[in-house]
């Protein structure tokens, strides 16, 4: 996997030909860096030692892709935080050794992805000279933007301190990586539609986001459900408790005090779904719990019809979908009792 990320294109054709991609001159190698990620700091762990460097870079986006190596052991520090740059290092081939917390470092092997805000924590590698990475410079507010698109509100820096590895091995986080830098064109070197180029950077950056908030233990849902507008929280609470009767979604909004508009735009913008959608997931909870509770002598057509749902063969589908198993197999679990006197 990434065995060709920025040397071809999906169609195999070669990128960035006639370009500087590789020198054994320091000035270059160091230019390459303070250009591609932030002004730091380089120096071979041999002195006198010359580089024999990859240096390549590509941008999707507002994303800087780089393939890259120094080609000679060598240790970069002294990060620049004002650059306000997010590094993302996705080991190919050898080793790179980084910080984690306190006095820890880590060893990253092929196949190893590890991420560090450089405008909010200090960083430093020590790159083994047998290594190759393919890596990403994201400014941070791109990464503000999406967590705010998304959930609502953006982390702190109980978050972007974090120095941690993630998506270890063959992982969906590497295959991401893959689809995007095959989606290049040798022609243009970029990408061809610039919609395709956004939704690529969209992604990057939502699947790292994810990542990074699971390895550093945070729960960025819990975050967006405090950070979402009263009145998106309190239609969620009526809903809920009134999922059975199924209110319309214009009585919800009047009742919580906005137009049917702007609790629908409140619940996409806060919780990624439509107020229908999640009306609906609370219907099926509700009929679930009915079923479980149901008296000997209940059928799913009664309880169903309580309920207010009329289509049994669409309930039947929406119901797998969310809880993979029929109403009526739902029926057949819940406790036997004898039937009242």
């Amino acid at each position: 996997m990434l065995e060709t990320a920025l040397l071809e294109d999906g169609a195999g054709k070669p990128l960035l030909s006639g370009k500087l991609n590789d020198s054994r001159e320091w000035s270059a190698v160091n230019a390459f860096c303070n250009r591609t990620y932030m002004p730091l700091s380089t120096r071979p762990l041999t002195r006198g030692m010359d580089p024999d460097a990859t240096m390549r870079m590509l941008k999707i986006g507002r994303i800087t892709f780089s393939r890259f190596c120094f080609g000679t052991p060598t240790r970069a520090d002294d990060f620049d935080p004002t650059s306000g740059n997010i590094i993302v290092v996705n080991t190919l081939r050898g080793a790179v050794r980084h910080p984690l917390t306190g006095n820890d470092a880590f060893d990253s092997r092929p196949g190893d992805s590890y991420v560090v805000d450089c405008s909010r924590t200090n960083y430093w590698n020590i790159a083994d000279g047998n290594d190759l990475q393919l890596n990403l410079t994201i400014p941070h507010k791109i990464m503000e933007e999406t967590a705010l698109r998304w959930y609502g509100f953006v982390p702190g820096d109980d978050l972007w301190k974090k120095r941690l590895v993630f998506g270890v091995g063959h992982s969906g986080w590497l295959s991401l990586l893959e689809y995007a830098t095959r989606s290049l064109d040798a022609r243009r070197d970029a990408i061809a539609n610039p919609l395709i180029e956004q939704r690529i950077e969209e992604m990057l950056c939502l699947e790292l986001l994810r990542n990074w908030s699971e390895c550093a233990g945070l729960n960025l849902e819990t975050g967006a459900r405090a950070a979402a507008p009263y009145y998106v929280r309190e239609a969620e609470r009526l809903m809920i408790e009134q999922a059975a009767q199924a209110p319309s979604i214009l009585d919800i909004a009047a009742r919580v005090g906005v137009t049917a508009r702007s609790l629908s735009e409140g619940f996409r913008r806060f919780r990624g779904i439509t107020p229908h959608a999640f009306q609906h997931r609370q219907r099926l909870a509700s009929l679930r719990q009915a079923l479980l509770a149901a008296r000997p002598d209940d059928t799913v057509t009664s309880i169903a019809t309580a309920h207010g749902f009329i289509n049994l063969g669409v309930l039947a589908a929406s119901y797998r979908k969310q809880f993979g198993e029929s109403p009526a197999d739902t029926l057949r679990k819940r406790p036997l009792t004898a039937s009242p006197p």
